[in-house]
């Protein structure tokens, strides 16, 4: 994982509050460091809380694991997040997400979904990054689909991979592994 901006974290150095936020990641239902945690060690207050509230948003959601992994995606999409977009792309696809979507979701073109409720996730995720707000059919069939409690946490689950992709993107970092990027860098300024 590249980390050009971070400096090296040495865990025989780590303070107790640093060793007790790698012991939650560590043991939970993550089990590895891969993604934004390198950097939240460095905060570990900060990162105690996201890594928390993300445990919640990745697996208590109430959404099926394929619509959560397409919000993943459209969050990294959105962000151009090459580490969160490598980390989610092989979860989204196993959990039944269609690659020829994720595919014209990386490419920026607008997916063409068979399923109903993916449709319904994509339109609120890409209303809300685009305009700020979601439109009100969008809204209403979301939690005709849904149920209020979820929607409400979609929208908790698109605020924390932002917060994911955001960190990600200012660190540079990869995922474990990675050897290609799925968008184009920007030119540094």
């Amino acid at each position: 994982m590249t980390q050009a901006r971070l400096p090296v974290f040495d865990p025989a150095h780590a303070t107790p509050e640093q060793k007790a936020l790698l012991d939650d990641i560590l043991s939970g239902p993550r089990g590895n460091l891969n993604g934004p945690f390198v950097s939240w060690i460095h905060s570990p207050e900060l990162g105690q809380l996201a890594q928390k509230l993300g445990a919640y948003c990745r697996y208590d959601t109430g959404l099926p694991l394929r619509l959560s992994e397409l919000a993943i995606l459209a969050t990294a999409r959105e962000w151009q997040s090459q580490a969160e977009w490598a980390i989610h792309l092989p979860i989204a696809v196993d959990a039944g997400l269609s690659a020829v979507v994720a595919e014209q979701i990386r490419l920026g073109r607008a997916p063409v979904f068979e399923k109903e409720d993916e449709r319904v996730v994509w339109s609120f995720a890409t209303e809300l990054y685009h305009h700020k707000r979601v439109a009100d059919a969008t809204y209403a069939r979301a939690v005709e689909l849904f149920g209020l409690k979820v929607v409400v946490n979609l929208i908790g689950l698109l605020g924390y991979y932002a917060l994911v992709a955001m960190t990600l993107n200012v660190f540079g970092m990869r995922a474990e592994g990675q050897t290609s990027l799925p968008f184009p860098e920007p030119p540094q300024t």
